[in-house]
């Protein structure tokens, strides 16, 4: 069964990083709503900007994401901006659990006027330390210690919440190729995160009940997609919405699911 349980608000005590930033007609769908892509590059952005604009930067310059959690609780549109706040959720040696709010301030232009909805988006991501050649390593001493000083989960560990193949869940699959380009991939030389979107984006325009009301997607990225490999895409139905797999080799390499919000 899917976790709907709600994500943790924000402590008394976190201390956050903000940013605002204007979203751009490539982010949004025809009805003018914030794509999950648009989401995940946000997601991206910030914590690009906090790593470089924080003293712990310079001793642990490099992160992967092992898995996001986006709620939607009530769409961003376009046009306007989006406010990021981040903070630290949780703890461990090697990875931490990192919040992320997402807010909108619509704006006034000819393809839209100010009064629309703000719009709110919930975030979870689970972030690991790694090396520049992108294995796991041990948080600096001190940026741990700082961090421990606003939460309470210190011993932060994985538990799945997807399921890990078509196999483990009943329905029968829809199957298709997906291509992979050459701007999919990034400086690790992995298919970045935002560009799965794409493919999720797709298997949603069949379902736009599911989209139109609170929903939940969970992507969580199991091994990277490497340049010049041919992936598959395996979608079933899942809980009231759907659950889908990035196949490569006959392998996955990554699970996602997007499902109601109770």
């Amino acid at each position: 069964m899917p976790h709907t349980s709600a994500l943790a608000d924000k402590p008394a005590q976190a201390r956050t990083y903000e940013r605002t930033y204007r979203l751009r007609m490539e982010d949004v769908n025809p009805a003018m709503g914030v794509r999950l892509d648009a989401v995940a590059r946000l997601l991206q952005n910030i914590a690009m900007d906090m790593i470089d604009e924080s003293a712990w930067g310079a001793t642990n310059p490099f992160w992967i994401v092992r898995r996001n959690v986006i709620d939607v609780l009530e769409p961003i549109t376009w046009p306007g901006d989006v406010h990021v706040e981040r903070w630290c959720e949780a703890t461990s040696s090697r990875w931490v659990g990192m919040r992320q709010r997402l807010t909108g301030t619509p704006t006034a232009t000819g393809f839209a006027d100010a009064d629309r909805p703000t719009g709110r988006v919930e975030t979870s991501s689970f972030c690991i330390n790694v090396t520049r050649d992108g294995r796991p390593s041990r948080i600096d001493d001190d940026v741990l210690a700082d961090w421990n000083r606003d939460v309470t989960d210190v011993r932060y560990k994985w538990k799945a919440m997807a399921p890990a193949t078509p196999d483990d869940i009943d329905g029968p699959p829809a199957t298709r190729s997906f291509a992979l380009r050459t701007t999919d991939f990034d400086a690790f030389g992995h298919m970045n995160n935002v560009a799965y979107w794409h493919a999720v984006d797709a298997a949603l325009a069949d379902r736009p009940t599911l989209t139109a009301q609170p929903h939940r997607a969970v992507i969580e990225y199991l091994r990277p997609i490497t340049p010049r490999e041919e992936a598959t895409v395996v979608t079933k139905p899942y809980a009231g919405g759907l659950a889908l797999w990035f196949v490569v080799d006959d392998q996955v390499t990554t699970a996602v699911t997007v499902t109601p919000l109770e």
